[in-house]
């Protein structure tokens, strides 16, 4: 039973999961878990290793449809749609719900392309000067278009990693997301590339719907508004991060916030 601290704010949700959980085959990875997800705030998974914060993540874009094996039960709606039922274009819903995933992976495609595959195959550009706005505006809201704009026909592998993660996020931003979800997206960066991504969170925030999975409580305290803390497949506990980092009310949350265990 997940605790679900009292004094949240009544916010509409964005995303709403009902009872969800997920097997791959017989293995339950993720344990009967009912959240909202609003606009307003940042909303971070915190958990130790294989807890199933990114598994859960992966339900709210359908990236689990990959894996063979993989069964979600439950229902996650988006705007009140039901975004597993048979009728759900899943390449539409994967451009409302945008995902970056942990290793910066940027199409082998110059900058310029990288940003405007998007826009092109999903028809929210017509002809040249619409697609160069959309690149344009897609790197500047990222905070990347000042240190490329002079070389965006250069390939976006030749960046440096953060640069590279700024333009996975760039790229999801180009097709109009409703929602975007991060896995731990600082976890292969230094710690300057870090901030930058940070501050690139905290300028997103209110424009979009943000969950992000991160290994790091630190992280979690700086970027986000509401934590959810997950063990061993269950969300133990949610509420404000202030809360959940100073005043949890589950053993267990305090346990791992405390570094007894993780």
């Amino acid at each position: 039973m997940t605790v679900v601290h009292d004094n949240l704010e009544k916010t509409e949700a964005k995303m709403r999961a009902k009872d969800v959980s997920v097997y791959y085959g017989a293995k339950k990875a993720i344990d009967d878990v009912s959240i909202d997800i609003p606009t307003e705030y940042v909303t971070a998974f915190i958990g130790p290793s294989g807890c199933g914060k990114s598994t859960f993540l992966r339900t709210l874009n359908r990236m689990n449809d990959t894996i063979p094996s993989a069964r979600v039960e439950g229902s996650i709606e988006l705007d009140g749609d039901d975004i597993y039922s048979s009728g759900m274009d899943v390449v539409q819903l994967r451009a409302r719900v945008g995902m970056v995933f942990q290793k910066p992976n940027p199409f082998p495609k110059s900058i310029y392309e990288n940003i405007a595959y998007g826009p092109k195959i999903h028809g929210l550009a017509e002809g040249k000067d619409e697609l160069d706005a959309v690149v344009e505006r897609s790197l500047r809201r990222a905070g990347l278009w000042d240190e490329v704009k002079d070389r965006l026909q250069d390939s976006g592998t030749a960046l440096s990693g953060g640069q590279q993660q700024r333009l996975c996020i760039a790229r999801a931003i180009a097709v109009d997301p409703e929602v975007i979800l991060m896995d731990e997206p600082c976890s292969a960066l230094d710690p300057i590339a870090t901030a930058k991504i940070e501050e690139l969170i905290d300028e997103l925030n209110g424009r979009y719907a943000i969950v992000i999975v991160t290994h790091s409580m630190q992280q979690a305290a700086r970027v986000s508004q509401r934590t959810a803390f997950f063990h061993l497949g269950k969300m133990i506990e949610y509420g404000r991060t202030t809360d959940i980092f100073t005043t949890p009310l589950e053993q267990r949350t305090q346990d791992y916030i405390t570094g007894r265990y993780g």
